[in-house]
């Protein structure tokens, strides 16, 4: 199973992550032909979430949920039931949860020389490949299911520009924010923002907010 684990992590090209735990997630990753869809780095496919920063993004317990069963967390999943052992999910809960940016290396796709001049451009592209259209949806139009929060929903995002400013809105994005219980005495929700400002840099964050600021303003979050 070693050398089995080794040729999958060698023949797709990515170097292995340190921990044998993590080292057999990525094999698992790779050897469930994941990357057809998810894209890691500069690697995969483009047809579901990147997953290069998703160890910021999600904690353990929501990689573990989703993994279990995604149609349980969302209804109209398009990732199939992977029907994973536990000690497979378990390794692959510890690839993801270690994925925080480093495969990007120095060259995020968002310092392209084509999107020099094109702040919104570039925007869209740091929302897309950093993830957050994984919890706020295509063109921030459909935040994806939490639990024990407002509407069962993570907030829409095309409606920013009617209820904050853009100095506002970059402080939020910065910190992050932790969602507000439905029922104060109920689970903690699974998925809150995190802290951007602790990945990205300011001239990122300045050109995610341009993005933000040019959606048709058809919804309003509920931050």
């Amino acid at each position: 199973m070693r050398k089995l684990r080794w040729f999958f992590i060698l023949a797709c090209g990515l170097a292995p992550v340190s921990g044998s735990a993590g080292a057999d997630g990525q094999a698992y990753y790779n050897s469930l032909n994941c990357s057809a869809c998810h894209r890691i780095g500069h690697r995969g496919g483009s047809s579901a979430p990147d997953l290069t920063l998703v160890g910021l993004r999600h904690n353990r317990r929501w990689l573990d949920a989703w993994l279990k069963n995604p149609s349980a967390w969302k209804k109209d999943a398009l990732m199939p039931d992977p029907r994973l052992a536990d000690k497979t999910r378990q390794a692959m809960v510890d690839y993801l949860a270690s994925l925080k940016g480093e495969a990007f290396g120095s060259a995020a796709p968002w310092n392209s020389p084509k999107l020099r001049f094109d702040p919104v451009g570039r925007g869209k592209i740091i929302y897309e490949r950093a993830g957050c259209i994984a919890c706020h949806g295509k063109d921030g139009r459909n935040g994806a299911p939490n639990n024990n929060v407002a509407d069962g929903r993570i907030p829409a995002l095309n409606g920013v520009s009617q209820t904050y400013t853009k100095g506002e809105l970059i402080k939020l994005i910065i910190r992050g924010k932790t969602p507000e219980r439905r029922d104060p005495n109920g689970p903690e929700p699974l998925i809150a923002m995190p802290a951007w400002g602790q990945v990205l840099k300011e001239e990122d964050l300045e050109a995610v907010i341009e993005y933000l600021f040019s959606l048709r303003p058809d919804s309003t979050p509920d931050f």
